[in-house]
């Protein structure tokens, strides 16, 4: 049984937190994929009382969630390609700041998921109880 050195399985271990990250955010653009075309459809009750300005507040978190997506995106491209040089270059012994950044990719992750599912939440609270009863 060969074992595998500390950095190497602290690495593998980064690639496949990337590789979550990753998914997750694939997934969580075809939810808010949904919810714009939920808020955004006719569905709702429309003598709700402040639908309009509700569903638009709801829409324009949204649009603030779509540019974190972006920037998560790109963060994690640019983590994964500094990883790619580590692994070419074999340098992660001397420096540790790699995965400090890792530390706060994870935190700046969780945080933003945190945050998404509370808005998740919210929406499908609000629509929910407002949609359209079908009439026979």
């Amino acid at each position: 049984m060969t074992t595998i050195p500390s950095t190497e399985k602290e690495l593998k271990n980064i690639h496949f937190t990337t590789l979550e990250w990753k998914s997750g955010l694939q997934f969580i653009e075809g939810e808010i994929h949904f919810m714009n075309q939920l808020l955004n459809s006719y569905v709702f009750e429309p003598n709700t009382p402040n639908l309009f300005e509700k569903l638009q507040e709801f829409k324009e978190r949204l649009i603030k969630v779509e540019e974190e997506v972006e920037k998560l995106n790109n963060s994690i491209r640019k983590h994964e390609s500094e990883l790619g040089g580590i692994l070419e270059c074999n340098t992660i012994s001397e420096d540790h700041s790699y995965y400090q950044e890792h530390e706060l990719m994870c935190v700046t992750f969780e945080k933003f998921y945190k945050h998404f599912r509370i808005l998740k939440a919210e929406i499908f609270a609000y629509a929910g109880g407002i949609l359209k009863h079908r009439k026979n």
